[in-house]
């Protein structure tokens, strides 16, 4: 069992005999009574979407799942393949399940796999990741305004909007939240 209030994004909630990934959550504290958390929920069987609203102090039935640390190997037309480093169990996702994770997994980096009932319900992405841009247009000096941006293409296939200054091949940081630039790495 699990308070509202320790509810996070990746939670999983046994809902209706059926594991939920907690996709949204937010805290409200009306004038009167107790915060609550409005949780926004998918489905891991079937991908439905489920609304709920917790009293922060009441407990909600969580599922039981297992977290391995585990390297990326590569994808084909259908799947994610993942290793685990130290059982050497190989793990394949079908890319239909996960479609959202495809452009931030890197090959040869590790993950961790949510595991409930034999099957991967989730891969965890960091929060921050470094990446290679791969495509990136060129500009002209001087045809700017300050805070300009552009588009560019990481080597996994990602666009994200960096300052007019990054150029092809440069290492840059990416919060996978919001999809935003964060800085230039320096390697």
């Amino acid at each position: 069992m699990i308070r509202g209030v320790d509810i996070v994004k990746g939670t999983c909630l046994l809902q209706k005999g059926q594991p939920y990934l907690v996709v949204e959550r937010e805290f409200h504290t009306p004038g009167k009574g107790t915060a609550i958390a409005r949780v926004k929920m998918k489905s891991i069987k079937d991908g439905s979407v489920l609304s709920l609203t917790i009293p922060t102090q009441q407990e909600i039935e969580d599922a039981v799942v297992d977290v391995h640390s585990c390297q990326y190997q590569y994808s084909d037309q259908g799947s994610y393949h993942f290793m685990d480093g130290e059982t050497y169990e190989q793990y394949e996702i079908p890319i239909e399940s996960m479609p959202d994770k495809k452009n931030y997994l890197q090959e040869n980096e590790s993950y961790e796999l949510t595991i409930w009932d034999g099957n991967v319900i989730d891969i965890k992405i960091p929060y921050k990741v470094v990446f290679t841009v791969a495509e990136s247009e060129n500009y002209v000096k001087g045809d700017t305004v300050s805070g300009a941006t552009k588009p560019v293409i990481t080597e996994t296939g990602l666009t994200v909007r960096v300052p007019l200054f990054i150029k092809q091949g440069e290492k840059i940081l990416v919060n996978t939240e919001t999809n935003e630039y964060v800085e230039r790495v320096n390697s």
